[in-house]
């Protein structure tokens, strides 16, 4: 196993010594997130399965020990062997804890319980703690992410509703998130996050999280699209048959395609290529 996949190692470092400092006779810690506010009034609660799918359904192996050990004490910390291999043996590997969360997708005022963990062997009791970590960083990058979406969410259909037509909501924030975030794995859960709002997606990674932890199918949708590098391939000269080729390629009645036009003049672009030139095959 990956030692990005032990789940011994996957939390803060003086948590590692937690199991010393709770007074003798402790059989039962019980701790719960929630949002404590901020920008938003309600949070959108998210991650947490994708989350126990991944980390919590594999049990802990020997190995997983012996290395967390011998890494551990190096570090600094005085390692729980005891406390690992009762669960290796007693438990067959898996942590003897109670998750219990609300709906992921659920709107919920902010300061109010999202999730509580505890442990469901005594001898665990030191085991609630050590996965606080871990399960922050599983609920809070996605949660602000669904949160947030949500929000913007509100103000456009706010808008739709004076101006326009709502009934497109589900398409009016597309998501090109992946390129912007620390990781594949961000990109997933914050991409799947989107996705609780919004049908537009060109993060592919977020389609595929909501597929595997969610069984959500296909939750994104998007369309064939242009940039600049293959509009200026074709050379300023040439920038007309660029966007006639995009039209031959993908157009067709009732389809979507999105043609960047701003690689040289955009002015020129909409007036003169697409407003005079390939104004009848756009219509066609």
């Amino acid at each position: 196993m990956k030692l990005a996949k032990n789940i011994i190692l996957n939390t803060d470092s003086y948590k590692v010594s937690m199991f010393k400092q709770y007074p003798a006779g402790t059989t039962g810690v019980y701790s719960y997130i929630e949002s404590r506010g901020g920008r938003y009034d309600e949070t959108v609660m998210f991650g947490l399965q994708a989350f126990i799918k991944e980390y919590l359904l594999e049990p802990i192996t020997q190995a997983d020990i012996d290395i967390a050990d011998e890494i551990l004490t190096a570090h600094g910390e005085p390692f729980n062997r005891s406390g690992w291999e009762y669960i290796l043996s007693e438990h067959n590997g898996y942590l003897p804890v109670v998750i219990r969360a609300v709906p992921e997708g659920k709107v919920v005022p902010v300061k109010n319980v999202l999730a509580t963990v505890e442990n469901t062997d005594p001898n665990c009791f030191w085991l609630t703690t050590y996965l606080e970590t871990a399960l922050l960083r599983a609920v809070w990058y996605p949660t602000t992410v669904a949160t947030q979406s949500k929000s913007i969410k509100n103000v456009i259909k706010g808008f739709l509703e004076k101006t326009g037509d709502p009934a497109g909501i589900d398409f009016k924030l597309h998501d090109f998130g992946a390129r912007g975030v620390s990781s594949l794995e961000s990109a997933g859960l914050g991409g799947a996050a989107h996705l609780i709002n919004f049908m537009g997606s060109d993060t592919i990674s977020g389609v595929l999280y909501a597929r595997e932890y969610y069984g959500a199918g296909v939750a994104g949708f998007s369309i064939p699209a242009a940039e600049h590098s293959t509009i200026t391939s074709w050379g300023r000269d040439n920038e007309v048959k660029a966007y006639e080729n995009m039209v031959n390629q993908f157009a067709k009645p009732g389809a979507i395609v999105a043609v960047v036009s701003d690689s040289y003049d955009i002015y020129n672009a909409t007036s003169k290529l697409w407003g005079e030139q390939l104004r009848q095959k756009v219509i066609d």
